[in-house]
Formats: structure tokens, C-alpha cells, sequence
């Protein structure tokens, strides 16, 4: 079993709700939805392109997929996420784009914002400790050797190279995508996405995510609003 510390919105938000759409699964069930064509893709090409970010569900990573400590619980880092979203402060994000990392689409930044930065910075530290070390064979699964020296510290000492300095506020939309297939995959994505991407998004909760087997898909186990002790506080 492999937890994991995302952000996406709750399941009642219209970014939600489009991104469920177009993956063909809402993160806080494990059940898939049949896809529709989307301009000039068909249900099927949705489909295909969609696969692998569909078992992971519409999400930002913030503290990547990662076995127990032997000496912690599900019971006691939910504790811990409590305590900690009470006093954090969400971030507004002005404006998510439509975006391609190494192949892939995504929601991404369209500016930087360093207060996300800290915040997903903090995530990693506080919650570590509830890490299992990397197996070898974890390890080798992310293909250390097309890491640069960086990301490879950050796998090792932190379990994900994209953390810090090097962290990349992502919501993936697809799988890889060739240069063949990439100008219909994004028209068809910037249509979907047009309108509601004219608004901030604020990252307003932790949530955690479980896989309970490999190959399972990832599942919204929790929910924490992050600012509850300084919203009382103003009250």
C-alpha cells in the first residue's frame, strides 16, 4: 500500500468536474466513466491518451507516492495532516495554463509563485518522516540515470527528483505525446479547459491519496482544508 500528498480541487469545483470528464475518472472514487470525444478526437483517442494519468486521478503532486514508515500509521499521519493544514495558509494561483512537460500535457504555472513553491517545500520536509526509505528497485524504477545530479540527491534523500529547486507544479492531462499528435491533443484540451482557466485556483487542501495495490488505482482517502485555525482567528 502507497499513500500520497496532492492537491486537486474538491470533487463539487468545475475544474474537477472537467478534468474528471476528460480522464474518465473522479479521484474520490475508483470507478471509470466512459470518455467523450473532444474536437477533433475521438472517445477512443481520449481514451488512449488519458490511460496513464487516469489511474492517478486529476491532482498535484506535492508529496509523491511512498510507503509507510514501520513505525507510523494511516492513523497517524491523517493526525499529522490535520495539524498541519490547521495552521497553513492556501495559496492562490492567478492563473493555471495549458502546458507540455517532457511529452506530456499538463495544468502548470503560468507565471512562478514562489509562495507555492514554499508550500509544496514544506510539505516534503514535515511529512518525511512517514516515508519508508526507496528500495533499490524503487529506485530504479524512476531511471536514475537520466536524472540529473539534483533530481538524483532529491530521489534519494527525499523519494521524488522534483522536489525544491527543482519542483514543477504539474496537473497532468495525458500520457506522452509524439510531435504527430501533440497539435490535436492540446486543441482539444484548450477547448475543454478554455473557460475555466480564466480563473485563480487556490490550492486550498491537502489531500491523501492511496493506492492500496500496485497497479490499483490512486483514490482521494482525505481531505484537509488547509487555514482552518487562522479563518477562526479573523473570525
Amino acid at each position: 500500500m502507497r499513500y500520497a500528498l496532492y492537491f486537486t480541487p474538491r470533487q463539487d469545483e468545475q475544474l474537477a468536474r472537467i478534468a474528471a470528464n476528460w480522464l474518465g475518472r473522479d479521484p474520490f472514487g475508483a470507478a471509470t466513466r466512459p470518455v467523450e470525444a473532444v474536437g477533433d478526437l475521438s472517445a477512443a483517442e481520449v481514451a488512449f491518451h488519458t490511460a496513464s494519468a487516469r489511474r492517478y486521478g486529476f491532482h498535484a503532486t506535492l508529496k509523491a507516492p511512498f510507503r509507510l514508515a514501520p513505525d507510523e500509521t494511516e492513523v497517524s499521519l491523517r493526525e499529522a495532516l490535520d495539524t498541519f493544514a490547521e495552521v497553513t495558509p492556501p495559496v492562490v494561483v492567478p492563473r493555471l495554463v495549458v502546458g507540455q512537460i517532457d511529452g506530456f500535457f499538463a495544468l502548470v504555472l503560468e507565471a512562478p509563485l514562489p509562495e507555492l513553491n514554499g508550500f509544496a517545500g514544506e510539505v516534503v520536509r514535515c511529512f518525511d518522516h512517514f516515508r519508508a526509505p526507496l528500495t533499490d528497485a524503487e529506485i530504479e524504477r524512476r531511471n536514475p540515470d537520466s536524472l540529473k545530479p539534483g533530481e538524483f540527491r532529491n530521489l534519494c534523500q527525499w523519494g521524488y527528483p522534483y522536489v525544491f529547486e527543482t519542483f514543477r507544479f504539474h496537473m497532468t492531462l495525458s500520457g506522452r505525446a509524439g510531435p504527430q499528435e501533440s497539435p490535436r491533443l492540446r486543441a482539444a484540451i484548450d477547448s475543454l479547459f478554455a473557460d475555466v482557466l480564466r480563473h485563480p485556483v487556490v490550492v486550498d487542501a491537502l489531500t491523501l491519496f492511496v493506492e492500496t495495490e500496485p497497479g490499483a488505482p490512486f483514490m482521494a482517502l482525505s481531505h484537509h482544508v488547509l487555514g482552518r485555525r487562522r479563518a477562526r482567528k479573523t473570525a
